[in-house]
């Protein structure tokens, strides 16, 4: 099932058969994950990770900040706040990190939710590396937390980190693209 042509791969049950011409020039732009600390989540999604804070906006008023995150060079970020911002929401694969004011702070705060114990919703984001094995040496170095590490389980080449408030980030390489395909029609094969 998962060697589909293309054709068979947008003929699937509830994919529609006509875009809609409105929808020309939507981007998938940001996904967005609360976070306790923004100091800890920079510190992580910059130093770990290796993104660029694109834009941050504050909102005092009704007590949070918005950092967005992505992958592109600092001098690429414009001056302007406002160029900054019309910019930053036209580029694809955003992370929008949110932090309502005072969780940092408050002892009672327990966390928010990662959507990977139960009730499960939210999964992962994932990040494509130029090397599953050598990001994941450097992440061990660096003491990251590690859900699944590449040699684990049955899907191998293929590592599951965590952020500073839980949330799952794949790590994959897309040369490993037919490794991946072949274990799917495998494991559809067999069931």
């Amino acid at each position: 099932m998962s060697k589909l042509s293309r054709s068979d791969l947008h003929s699937l049950p509830g994919v529609s058969k006509n875009v809609d011409t409105a929808t020309n020039g939507y981007v998938m732009q940001q996904t967005m994950l609360r976070v306790r600390d923004p100091e800890k989540s920079l510190d992580f999604y910059t130093r770990i990770l290796g993104m660029t804070l694109l834009c941050k906006l504050d909102f005092p008023d009704m007590k949070f900040s918005l950092y967005f995150m992505g992958y592109c060079s600092p001098e690429e970020v414009p001056e302007d706040p406002v160029e900054r911002a019309r910019w930053m929401f036209g580029l694809p694969g955003c992370i929008e990190l949110t932090h309502n004011y005072g969780t940092e702070s408050d002892p009672e705060f327990k966390g928010y939710h990662n959507g990977n114990s139960e009730p499960q919703g939210f999964g992962h984001i994932g990040i494509n590396v130029p090397s599953v094995a050598e990001a994941c040496e450097r992440f061990e170095k660096l003491g990251v937390e590690f859900v699944k590490k590449p040699d684990a389980g049955k899907m191998k080449n293929l590592a599951f980190i965590k952020d500073p408030d839980s949330y799952w980030i794949e790590i994959l390489e897309q040369g490993n693209a037919q490794t991946f395909v072949d274990w799917a029609s495998q494991n559809n094969n067999n069931s």
